[in-house]
């Protein structure tokens, strides 16, 4: 393959990853669970950084997802930026990052999130797909606690118990930042 042939393969693939990711968020919101179910690999890995949620498979993704849709109401997820950086040829895998927030009903109240998915992607036979989507969470409040949430480290309230943010606190960077500066 030339390197113009090489440019306009990754381009496409770079394209067919995001659709991937818009369809993940459409048929979330749209509760079409069997195009979700095809969104992943047979060994796709489906989990949240806070360790509440893990499922590895297609049927136990799927199984998951009816867990998570017995709480939630109506929703409207929003990606925003998406990273994707290829691996070894750029043919088979990939990783990415994706920013976006959601907005929700969970247990009878308005919620809105801002989150992120780190995720690795497989080539198969069928296109990309997701091998691997971790959620994490800037914030997950009541609509009513969302105008200082920023303020407080607890700012996930999906749950009975508040519990700390998945980001940005915990990273090596902010945290790196945060002591150059004095502040940790």
């Amino acid at each position: 393959m030339n390197g113009l042939e090489a440019r306009v393969a990754r381009l496409e693939a770079e394209s067919q990853i995001r659709q991937l990711i818009a369809h993940y968020s459409f048929d979330i919101d749209d509760r079409k669970i069997e195009a979700v179910r095809s969104l992943f690999t047979e060994d796709g890995v489906l989990k949240s950084a806070d360790g509440v949620m893990y499922a590895k498979g297609r049927d136990a993704i799927i199984e998951q997802y009816h867990g998570r849709f017995d709480v939630l109401g109506p929703g409207h997820h929003f990606m925003h930026d998406v990273q994707i950086d290829f691996t070894g040829d750029g043919k088979s895998e990939a990783t990415g990052r994706v920013s976006g927030h959601a907005e929700l009903m969970r247990k009878g109240q308005m919620m809105v999130a801002g989150l992120r998915y780190a995720d690795r992607y497989r080539n198969t036979e069928q296109g990309w797909k997701f091998a691997e989507r971790e959620i994490s969470f800037l914030y997950y409040v009541p609509l009513s606690d969302y105008p200082d949430i920023l303020l407080k480290p607890d700012r996930n309230r999906a749950y009975d118990t508040p519990a700390l943010a998945d980001f940005p606190e915990h990273l090596p960077s902010w945290i790196a930042y945060e002591r150059s500066r004095g502040r940790a």
